[in-house]
């Protein structure tokens, strides 16, 4: 009888450690995975207005992006329908050395156009998101479903501060956590006016 008793007591505490094990896992991967609701882009992006020169104005981190000052990115519609990116910033100020990145951008969403893949270093392609856009497209706000890549772009150095913050909220809205955001230097001073 105490071998039983041992034998259930055994199995017992087995059972909780899966069951500790398998909730701990499930909390793991939702923080991984960010669970959020779904996130929502522009209805409608024409892709012909949003090709040209944009400046950064504010991002969250992102390593590649490590003492950058200057950032801007040229959106270049090919005859595949596909778009050519070509990201620049200076390293450590204005006066310091130029670093370039081409890269590759297809539609995701064919119906919105809001939705993009962007690949600089093939096979590996990121979600790149037009969340917002201004009616003039003289603003973006874009991102991607996980939350921990953001930006805010102009297609001037500087920016109206009303404007950043109003993109900003929206963006903290969505679930970016926006107490992190660097705001660019560009040419002429910072890129929030």
């Amino acid at each position: 009888m105490n071998t039983q008793a041992s034998t259930n007591r055994k199995n017992l505490l087995i059972a909780a450690g899966a069951v500790a094990a398998g909730t701990a896992a499930t909390l793991w991967f939702r923080r991984t995975n960010q669970e959020h609701d779904p996130l929502p882009t522009a209805p409608l992006v024409d892709l012909n207005q949003y090709m040209g020169e944009w400046y950064e104005v504010a991002r969250l981190p992102v390593s590649y992006e490590k003492n950058c000052v200057g950032t801007k990115a040229i959106y270049t519609m090919q005859p595949d329908g596909s778009v050519e990116v070509l990201n620049s910033c200076y390293k450590g100020s204005l006066d310091g050395p130029r670093k370039t990145a081409k890269g590759k951008a297809t539609v995701a969403d064919p119906q919105s156009k809001s939705k993009l893949k962007v690949s600089f270093f093939w096979p590996f392609r990121g979600d790149y998101w037009i969340l917002e856009v201004g009616n003039g497209y003289e603003y973006a706000l874009v991102g991607e479903p996980s939350r921990k890549n953001l930006w805010i772009l102009s297609r001037t150095p500087q920016m109206e501060l009303q404007q950043v913050h109003n993109l900003a909220g929206k963006a903290r809205r969505l679930g970016f956590d926006t107490s992190k955001l660097i705001y660019t230097d560009q040419p002429g001073g910072r890129s929030v006016g």
